[in-house]
């Protein structure tokens, strides 16, 4: 089965019990992580645990299918439920999946964790098809599903937010879901015990390093096409570790929050109207310069822009492709394109 992106928070924390195996997949790998070990903790309290926690390597997988139902089936001497987990998957172990689910082990769970799975796939098309499995997206968080997973981590620390500074976080954060998380137990730290809402000033202070502050930089002077600027950001974010895929999301959502104001222009709205249609709302201090943007742009030449980011995301989930060459050679190339 192919878990729905709404039923994905209550799927993780009490996964069916009909179900035998679980694969996790995407760019994302904070976020899949984070799930998986969720999941995994629905099974086994301790995921050290040597006796019900078992860890398969893909190609031993590969070349010996029959790993999996030992495994699976192995007798724990302290009792309980089991867990097999395979790291780093590929669809080289997709026999041995498909063997295994025929007669699975009703007191095992299988956890696959595999990196960018395209639809083609044939570990990811048996995992949404087959009854006694299950497959879960994990994708970079655009900036609107960010707001939610930001506020309900305030909430539960025992903080509250301004909105301004929800806003700023919501945008500056996006990417792999362990670094959001790092940075808001950042600004917890940064809190303390003061109980205060926490504002602007604090999320920046506390948040406010520099690769955080590239994402606004890049994705306006691309828009800008000041391609000089825009390249260096770029490079330099991939120098102190940013990932490449959270730089293409951010850059994605940039000009596709760019083309819905646009298009509401276009069909009559005011500007002032229009941008109230974003989530989260434009950060203060951005919001004169996206306006001269959505003014400087034309829609088709918008739609252009979010055509060559689709085909790029496209060619970046085949095998061997070079993302951080082709964004670099992308963003040269909105440089150059016509605006209007």
């Amino acid at each position: 089965m192919k878990v729905a992106y709404r039923d994905t928070e209550s799927f993780v924390r009490s996964p069916p019990s009909d179900i035998a195996v679980i694969l996790l997949y995407g760019p994302d790998y904070g976020l899949m992580r984070e799930r998986s070990d969720l999941i995994a903790k629905t099974v086994v309290e301790d995921l050290t645990d040597p006796f019900n926690v078992s860890l398969i390597a893909t190609e031993a997988l590969a070349e010996d299918g029959a790993k999996l139902n030992d495994e699976a089936n192995a007798v724990s001497m302290m009792g309980g439920r089991r867990l097999v987990k395979i790291e780093a998957a590929t669809d080289k172990i997709t026999p041995a999946i498909k063997d295994y689910i025929q007669n699975p082990n009703s007191n095992c769970l299988v956890l696959v964790e595999a990196g960018e799975l395209g639809p083609r796939s044939q570990l990811r098309t048996l995992c949404e098809k087959d009854k006694k499995a299950a497959s879960l997206a994990c994708y970079v968080e655009e900036a609107r599903d960010l707001v939610s997973f930001i506020s309900s981590t305030i909430k539960d620390a025992g903080y509250s937010i301004n909105r301004d500074a929800l806003t700023w976080l919501s945008t500056a954060l996006i990417g792999d879901r362990r670094r959001v998380r790092s940075e808001l137990e950042k600004l917890q730290l940064y809190k303390g015990p003061e109980k205060t809402p926490i504002s602007l000033s604090d999320a920046q202070a506390a948040c406010g390093d520099a690769s955080i502050q590239s994402f606004d930089e890049l994705c306006y002077a691309l828009s800008a096409q000041n391609t000089e600027v825009a390249l260096r950001i770029f490079h330099s974010m991939l120098e102190d570790g940013v990932p490449v895929i959270s730089l293409m999301r951010a850059l994605q959502n940039h000009f596709r929050r760019l083309l819905t104001v646009k298009q509401l222009i276009n069909s009559g709205e005011h500007l002032y109207e229009a941008k109230k249609a974003l989530s989260p709302p434009l950060f203060f201090k951005v919001e004169k310069m996206f306006e001269s943007h959505v003014t400087k742009w034309s829609e088709p030449a918008l739609l252009s822009v979010l055509k060559k980011f689709l085909e790029l995301e496209s060619q970046s989930k085949k095998t061997g492709y070079d993302t951080e060459t082709g964004i670099g050679q992308l963003i040269a190339g909105i440089g150059l394109s016509k605006v209007a």
